[in-house]
């Protein structure tokens, strides 16, 4: 887990010290090291922030170059961690190659040495890197196939830079150009990304390499060539036993586990004290990892707050437990420090909660934490995908004999289901139509906006739906169209800036591979969400935590947070800020702060405080 740099230009064009300016702006994510390579012409210039996590030696320090001969040199610079590294350099050692670390950077080099750009398709891990092929005279950089590590880009006049970050652009010259048609339907719809161009950002001159692709540039070129090397066909399934539906989840997702179990620096775990992240400490704990510690962020009094369960699992398998209690006050304190880190708007406190827990780990010397993320958008978490459900059981004619509602209704789900749910499953591309009118014409009627910010900035919403009408195509739209990208961004800024990493065992492509040809009813079954996580823990988790029936998700007391005096100057202030961008309408000033729940799909007062942070930054 590092934090990455690089430019290609003409030669002359950049100097190494604009390199320097670049990982120097990264820091925080390697606080352990830094070095710089650059090609004999100058044109190539690479750069690398450590975080030492495997192979602490000098040896494994980048950028690291494998030269085959005088023509044949390749750099790499890398963030990130391949998992089944050790798998792989017993293959390529068999294959003739050699290693003189023991490191996954080495790896990554020796498999592009024998697959080329196809390396990609052997590695099990979270990624972004960019390695030069001194004989092709080429860049090849790729992401992992969710999305879990960053990786930006600004390309003009033939010059292409790239980071980990935007500030470390920024802090190269590129200008920052406010992206105004996505700040528009942050503040309308709540949408951080644009699902019909997954490489934009809140910048017009920064883009991102889309997840699961890969970025190929010659020096000269007219532009970058980006190619997509993996996606998962939501339509597949098989027939399949619970038994061995069971064996080969449980197998899975243990081997995840047990894989990113390996380091050589100590390991935590962040536990809410949910079903996901506590499932994790289980097998956590099954694989005999000794002197865990479980890092919990704590909310007494919030109906909320999960700490006890938390607690509770801390107790049953022994780990330590350290908590963190955020409020208001350190919310405001370090509202300036979050944002700098986040670097685009996001939707809820929940942000600063996790900023909190990471930070908490961080003092107790835990370099890696392994988190329940990914569970919610592979099996089905959250209340919204039950309606999906239905919706695909009406269609096959199969809803109200099969109980499904009836169950859910009695663990306390209340996703309505009603004549629109019904048309949307008889017919999906009318439903499809209509919804996104209805976003555009919600997005366009915000009585906030100046007229003039909605006229410039669009006449369409980025809303847009899954193209297939069931329940694994909504979770295959939320997990690579619209959602889970968002909340690993979160996990990165957060994590790396407390010099920490973040491994995500539910984010085993093997792992996704298989939950994406099991049919719908392995996700949502006798109205339980998540029924297969659930049956595979209910031997070894608490029957209080297994069988929960109420869904909490990452939530902190926002609501009351927003209404301490502390936060609602902070929100006036930043209301006053959009008021003079012409964004809001001048009246919004006499309006008292409307305080809501992280998750309120009515979170304006929140947007506008993230999106003044977010147009502030000069």
């Amino acid at each position: 887990m590092c934090g990455i740099a690089g430019i290609l230009s003409a030669p002359g064009q950049y100097k190494v010290e604009q390199l320097q300016r670049m990982t120097k702006a990264i820091a925080h994510r390697g606080p352990d090291g830094e070095s710089h390579w650059h090609n004999a012409g100058g044109s190539v210039l690479l750069g690398h922030r450590r975080l030492a996590i495997i192979d602490l030696s000098a040896a494994a320090a980048q950028p690291m170059q494998r030269r085959e001969d005088e023509a044949h040199d390749l750099v790499i610079v890398y963030n990130g961690e391949i998992y089944n590294y050790k798998e792989l350099r017993e293959t390529l050692l068999q294959k003739g190659h050699h290693f003189t670390t023991q490191s996954d950077t080495e790896v990554i080099l020796a498999a592009y040495q024998e697959y080329g750009a196809a390396c990609v398709d052997y590695f099990d891990g979270m990624f972004a890197f960019a390695i030069w092929d001194g004989e092709l005279q080429e860049l090849f950089a790729a992401r992992d196939r969710f999305g879990e590590k960053p990786f930006f880009y600004h390309f003009h006049n033939g010059s292409l830079l790239f980071a980990s970050e935007m500030k470390a652009l920024w802090a190269a010259g590129v200008p920052r150009e406010h992206n105004r048609k996505m700040l528009f339907n942050f503040l309308t719809i709540g949408y951080t990304g644009n699902p019909a161009d997954p490489g934009e950002t809140f910048y017009t001159n920064i883009r991102k390499l889309p997840a699961a692709s890969c970025l190929y540039y010659k020096p000269g070129a007219a532009e970058p060539v980006i190619e997509k090397y993996w996606e998962i066909d939501s339509n597949e399934q098989q027939k399949i036993s619970d038994h061995d539906a069971l064996e080969k989840f449980d197998h899975l997702l243990r081997q995840s586990v047990n894989r990113r179990l390996r380091s050589d620096v100590r390991i935590g775990t962040s536990l809410s004290g949910g079903l996901d992240s506590s499932s994790i400490a289980a097998l956590i704990h099954a694989a005999s990892y000794p002197g865990l510690t479980a890092f919990t962020a704590s909310f007494p009094g919030f109906e909320r707050d999960e700490s006890a369960h938390a607690q509770q699992v801390c107790h049953q398998f022994g780990f330590a437990h350290q908590t963190i209690t955020p409020d208001a006050d350190s919310l405001e304190r370090e509202w300036e420090r979050l944002c700098y880190h986040q670097e685009e708007p996001f939707g809820s406190s929940s942000i600063f909660a996790q900023f909190s827990v990471y930070g908490l780990a961080a003092q107790h010397q835990t370099k890696v934490l392994i988190d329940g993320q990914g569970a919610d958008e592979l099996l089905a978490g959250y209340p919204r995908y039950y309606k999906w459900y239905w919706q695909e059981l009406f269609r096959k004619r199969k809803l109200w004999r099969s109980g499904e509602l009836d169950a859910a209704r009695e663990k306390g789900i209340t996703e309505p289901f009603g004549f629109r749910n019904i048309i949307a499953a008889l017919f999906p591309d009318i439903a499809a139509v209509l919804l996104e009118q209805q976003y555009l014409l919600h997005a366009l009627k915000q009585k906030d906006l100046t007229r003039e910010f909605v006229k410039l900035q669009s006449q369409e919403a980025y809303y847009t739906t899954p193209e297939i009408f069931t329940l694994n195509g909504a979770l295959h739209f939320n997990a690579f169209t619209n959602g889970l990208e968002e909340l690993l961004r979160y996990a990165d800024r957060n994590s790396m800036a407390h010099g920490i990493e973040v491994r995500l065992p539910f984010l085993s492509h093997e792992l996704a591979e298989f939950l994406f040809t099991l049919p719908s009813d392995f996700k949502i079954r006798k109205g339980w969400s998540k029924w297969l996580l659930r049956e595979s823990m209910k031997e070894i988790l608490p029957e209080t935590i297994t069988w929960r029936k109420d869904k909490t998700g990452f939530e902190p007391p926002q609501k009351k947070w927003m209404s301490a005096p502390s936060m609602t100057a902070l929100i006036h202030e930043a209301k006053n800020t959009l008021v003079k961008e012409k964004i809001l309408r001048p009246s919004v000033l006499n309006k008292p702060v409307i305080a809501t729940a992280a998750h309120d799909p009515g979170n304006y007062d929140w947007r506008y405080l993230a999106a003044a942070s977010y147009i502030s930054q000069k």
